[in-house]
């Protein structure tokens, strides 16, 4: 096919759009609305792991050290629990440190403690755990370590939470499926409805010797053109929903940081990555409804 050929049928598949405006209007609004469901999704279950991640990051274990461990265990104790791979900021508190600590969480019995002539507190260390799911086989490690008298560890939380984690995840996953699914089917028959309303002019243009490349390129131009319009408007409102939402959790820190509602995911920082693939994937389901969708009028 000629290029001055390609440039006239892109421009009549362009001119298209206008001609049968009110067909585009509707595989518009369908794509739209699609795109922008799916959009919303995705960044709502990206900033939920963000928060699940905050939330296991404030969940430790306990490592007490044996009340008779010479300094040399302690060190070996502290050198392993540093190699472990499942374990973050790991924290040393010496007999000293978790009195004075102790002495704190408890100032209101603070006359009790003159009466206490030997420090009973053991050394501690404080680590957390990076992967829930493997807080057993975490746990389990760390009390073999020669000088570990005992090991404490929030299960029944760890275990809840990877339980939350888990299910949530199935569910967002099952909705995005759906809504893809959804927005195919209903995209393909508004195409379709689009196609069949033209299809006259397919016929007569296949009668006339036109080639399947001929009669198609025109459509998919215009299945692709109204799918990138549609994507950047999907955009456009995926930011200022966004947004909108994302203030109300950023104007009362303080409050939402007891929920793990921080270090949230700006738009900004992917706004470019959502318009790209906001942009292609209109133009693919566009463009694709199209040549599904006219395939058997070209059949004469």
């Amino acid at each position: 096919m000629r290029t001055s050929n390609v440039s006239y049928l892109v421009k009549k598949g362009l001119s298209s759009v206008w001609k049968n405006f009110i067909m585009s209007f509707a595989s518009f609004s369908i794509l739209l609305v699609s795109l922008l469901q799916v959009s919303c999704t995705v960044l709502f279950m990206m900033n939920v792991n963000i928060v699940m991640g905050n939330i296991e990051n404030t969940n430790e274990i306990t490592i007490y050290v044996e009340k008779n461990a010479t300094e040399a265990q302690v060190e070996h104790i502290s050198a392993v629990l540093h190699s472990n791979g499942n374990l973050s900021n790991i924290k040393y508190y010496s007999k000293e440190e978790a009195l004075k600590n102790f002495k704190e969480d408890m100032a209101e019995y603070a006359g009790l403690f003159e009466y206490i002539e030997e420090n009973p507190m053991p050394e501690t260390f404080l680590a957390r755990v990076t992967d829930l799911s493997k807080i057993q086989a975490t746990v389990t490690a760390v009390s073999g370590i020669d000088g570990v008298e005992q090991v404490k560890a929030p299960y029944d939380f760890a275990n809840a939470l990877v339980n939350i984690r888990n299910r949530f995840t199935v569910i967002i996953v099952a909705m995005l499926l759906t809504l893809i699914v959804v927005s195919v089917v209903i995209i393909s028959n508004t195409i379709r409805t689009s196609v069949f309303a033209r299809r006259s002019e397919i016929t007569i243009m296949k009668y006339v010797g036109a080639t399947n490349g001929f009669i198609k390129l025109p459509f998919f131009v215009e299945g692709c053109f109204v799918g990138i319009v549609a994507g950047v408007a999907a955009w456009g409102l995926t930011w200022f929903i966004y947004d909108s939402i994302f203030s109300l959790f950023t104007d009362n820190l303080t409050l939402w940081e007891m929920f793990g509602f921080f270090n949230l995911l700006p738009f900004g920082n992917v706004c470019w990555i959502v318009l790209g693939a906001c942009c292609l994937a209109g133009a693919l389901l566009g463009a694709t409804g199209t040549m599904i969708s006219m395939g058997k009028y070209l059949k004469v």
